[in-house]
């Protein structure tokens, strides 16, 4: 696998210090969007905006350099076997592309297949119950026996027990994690980590050196509910990142499922329930029966292209 022209400019118009990943991950998946990227103009309006073409006009001397560090960068993440998908290439997931904060590139370990469009995260404490951890391993137990890839964030607690059971059940799981993908964090999980790219993959949106940081992990959970359909919390207090990932995907149009003994236990998930949109369910039936074929997905993204044509 090599580098494409493209993807190395992508790559180093991240590295220019100011501007927003999020807007340079929406304008390079518009059409012309690097090249106007490149030479300093965006369609978008906004203080964000022009904050960013600002900053990518006053680094255009350096774009080779920024090119040279880009694929320092390719090639430390291929050091540990892993992959590139940016928001430029047509296996970037689909699932990601629905949402506003897409990350303009992933660094993958493993695969990422067309089934896992049919995906589920699986999400909660890392101080987790003894019951907690129970109904983690149940729900992503059966939800691959369903043909459901498992998503989670390979923390410690529930993350760590969704993904043991869905690999344990045969079936496939991606962990999206808030590190660089040279890095596992915790370093416990590290075995963990290396069975998941066997039977799914371990994904990255940072540089592959990135250490885990405060700020790297609420991105990782605006990711881990993007490439999911839906988000399942397991077990969470009303300050749990796992919150902060179901107010998320309901943000991101994806479906929240809180279990029945969370929305019995937490005032926040019943709020979730009655005035926002969540569903409290009592077994995996009641999730598997609201995801989306692969189809509906695509569609969806060919009907959000279109609709990036009609406003260029």
């Amino acid at each position: 696998m090599t580098l494409s022209d493209d993807q190395a400019l992508l790559l180093a118009l991240c590295k220019v210090k100011g501007v927003n990943w999020y807007l340079l991950a929406r304008e390079a998946q518009r059409h012309g969007g690097l090249q106007r990227l490149a030479s300093g103009h965006v369609t978008e309006t906004s203080a964000e905006a022009d904050k960013a073409v600002a900053a990518i006009r006053a680094s255009l001397g350096d774009l080779d350099r920024l090119k040279a560090e880009a694929h320092d960068e390719f090639e430390k993440g291929r050091s540990v076997g892993a992959h590139l998908l940016t928001v430029i290439d047509d296996d970037y997931p689909a699932t990601l592309r629905l949402i506003f904060n897409l990350p303009p590139f992933l660094f993958v370990r493993g695969s990422i297949k067309e089934s896992d469009l049919v995906s589920v995260a699986v999400v909660g404490t890392r101080q987790a119950s003894q019951d907690g951890v129970r109904r983690a391993g149940r729900m992503a137990r059966l939800l691959v026996e369903n043909g459901v890839t498992v998503v989670s964030g390979l923390a410690k607690g529930i993350d760590t027990a969704a993904h043991r059971a869905a690999l344990d059940a045969g079936g496939r799981t991606i962990a999206v994690v808030g590190t660089g993908i040279r890095k596992c964090y915790p370093a416990e999980n590290r075995d963990l980590a290396e069975k998941i790219t066997e039977q799914g993959a371990v994904v990255s949106q940072f540089w592959p050196d990135g250490h885990p940081a405060t700020y790297t992990f609420p991105r990782r959970n605006i990711t881990m509910s993007g490439i999911a359909q839906g988000t399942v919390v397991i077990e969470a207090s009303s300050t749990s990142g796992a919150k902060m990932q179901a107010r998320l995907a309901l943000e991101h149009g994806k479906k929240v499922f809180l279990i029945r003994s969370l929305t019995n236990s937490q005032e926040w998930a019943r709020s979730y329930v009655s005035t926002r949109g969540a569903v409290a369910v009592d077994d995996v039936d009641d999730v598997v029966k609201l995801l989306s074929a692969p189809a509906r997905i695509h569609a969806a993204d060919t009907r959000r292209a279109q609709l990036a044509l009609q406003l260029d």
